[in-house]
């Protein structure tokens, strides 16, 4: 097959969701719906945190971080997603896609050094209790979500980089419903060694050192919490570490599915329905995992709704009584 050079390429196509046009729109409702979910459950997260005093500890300066990611990670693929299924198309221009394939990347690292960040603060919380806050003071807490998002961004920009100087062929249908760089790489017609090589290199350094810091972390949590003596303190210490255990499992689970999928799995359709679990499901059950599981953040999220309800009641009866009026 002829290849051409990529300045020629207009767009890709993406894997369709469905072949049954009648589920197009019960499809485009149900990821509209998950979308709001997640926008506005994670919102909901970095409003009680930065509206409840008693949150302003780093653990919740983590969380609202992790939930702004958790926006933008599904603001990158399911808008994209909504538009062709409304308009039953399923291209993408060639800048877009590389736009979405970089910011998939971007927020996917993101993700994991602000998991393996809130590990570590469980950790000092939970094993060295007494320097706590001396340990994890704001200056230190800022320099981990700076280097946190900063580390993201070099790695994104590479991989997208890279991707400028490879040439595509005639036939340009990514597998998946969305652009990733692994994918993006496979219908490349030019040599993509030191494209995989770089990719993979990063993919250990990037995604293994922060999974093993989260094991480690957690391997000691676990240990110091078993020497307590006291029931109740185990009990705490374990319900403290309940929501970002959760969040791990979840999230690296679900992607490691997702790549193990894709190279043991003939069927890109069942490899693509891996990868939304990691990039759609996971930022929607994030707010609940910590909702649910988080007394403070309960109590928090109570007032913000509260207060908002009487916010809003006064104005929407202002609104009907000045309708009833002018009628």
């Amino acid at each position: 097959m002829k290849s051409r050079n990529q300045t020629s390429v207009s767009e890709f196509l993406l894997l369709a969701l469905t072949e049954d046009l009648e589920m197009l729109p019960t499809l485009f409702s149900l990821f509209q719906s998950i979308y709001l979910v997640t926008v506005l459950g994670n919102l909901l997260i970095i409003l009680a945190v930065s509206a409840d005093p008693h949150l302003h500890t780093p653990m919740y300066f983590f969380l609202a971080n992790l939930s702004f990611t958790d926006i933008c990670f599904s603001t990158t693929t399911i808008p994209k997603m909504l538009v062709n299924l409304q308009a039953q198309n399923q291209s993408i221009t060639f800048a877009g896609c590389l736009a979405q394939a970089c910011c998939v990347l971007f927020f996917a690292t993101g993700e994991s050094n602000l998991l393996s960040i809130m590990a570590y603060d469980r950790y000092v919380a939970i094993c060295h209790p007494l320097r706590y806050t001396t340990i994890m003071n704001p200056h230190l807490c800022c320099l981990l979500v700076l280097f946190s998002w900063l580390n993201s961004l070099a790695n994104a920009l590479l991989h997208s980089l890279m991707l400028l100087h490879l040439s595509f062929c005639t036939n340009l249908e990514i597998p998946y419903f969305f652009c990733e760089v692994v994918q993006v790489i496979k219908v490349a017609c030019s040599d993509t060694l030191i494209n995989n090589i770089v990719l993979y290199t990063a993919v250990s350094i990037l995604g293994a050192v922060p999974f093993c810091g989260i094991l480690f972390s957690y391997t000691k949590i676990v240990s110091s919490v078993l020497k307590m003596p006291s029931a109740g303190g185990k009990y705490k210490a374990f319900s403290t570490c309940g929501s970002p255990l959760s969040v791990v499992s979840l999230f690296y689970g679900t992607g490691f599915g997702a790549y193990i999928s894709s190279t043991f799995t003939c069927s890109s359709r069942e490899t693509a329905v891996a990868s939304i679990m990691y990039t759609i499901v996971t930022p929607m059950m994030n707010p609940f995992i910590y909702s649910l599981r988080n007394r403070d953040m309960k109590r928090a999220l109570k007032n913000i709704l509260r207060h908002t309800c009487f916010a809003v009641i006064p104005l929407l009866a202002h609104i009907w009584i000045s309708r009833l009026l002018q009628s």
